[in-house]
């Protein structure tokens, strides 16, 4: 049986406004305003699959950051659960890790929800319209990066951004399991 994913893929994003750690609050619709493309990535402090990907998500918003891209990473674990989650947490997190795009909190995930979210890390690419063009892994081989074979959302941001189709719109994440407050019933 087929898989089928909400908010589909051709469809609207969810839009969201949510708390930084740079204290101010930030709105999707405002970044497609200023940028061609958007990649969300639901993220957290305490995966070890995320720490995987650091490296390389930085990279990707290094590469393409001139082109019009961003990347924002998006923390909806509950922080009652993973301590090491909460906001301030988060602050911590990225100044060690020197992330070079906006880190946001989904306190009550909403967002996360929104986008069906389910594991950390997981890519959403949105082009400047608000279409979701790619939902899925950033890549084939989160142990290793020079064992990567399908740069899967680093194919997808190039594709975008040079007015291309995106040829692999869906993978399946891989990762941590997000960690929800009460667990959402597209879950169950």
């Amino acid at each position: 049986m087929e898989k089928t994913y909400t908010p589909p893929i051709g469809c609207y994003a969810p839009d969201f406004e949510l708390p930084g750690i740079d204290d101010q609050v930030h709105h999707l619709a405002r970044y497609l305003d200023n940028f061609q493309a958007v990649g969300v990535v639901f993220m957290g402090n305490f995966c070890p699959d995320v720490r995987l990907y650091l490296k390389r998500l930085k990279q990707i918003q290094t590469d393409f950051e001139q082109q019009r891209f961003t990347l924002i990473g998006i923390n909806a674990n509950d922080a009652q659960q993973i301590p090491e989650d909460s906001f301030d947490a988060m602050k911590s997190f990225a100044a060690q890790e020197n992330l070079n795009f906006p880190y946001l909190r989904d306190h009550n995930q909403d967002v996360a929800k929104c986008f069906r979210a389910k594991i950390i890390p997981e890519a959403f690419l949105i082009d400047n319209k608000a279409i979701l063009c790619y939902r899925g892994r950033i890549d084939d081989c989160a142990d290793s990066p020079d064992s990567v074979q399908t740069p899967y959302l680093r194919n997808s941001i190039a594709a975008l951004l040079n007015g291309q189709p995106v040829a692999t719109n869906v993978t399946e994440a891989v990762g941590c399991n997000l960690k929800w407050r009460t667990k959402p019933r597209y879950l169950e």
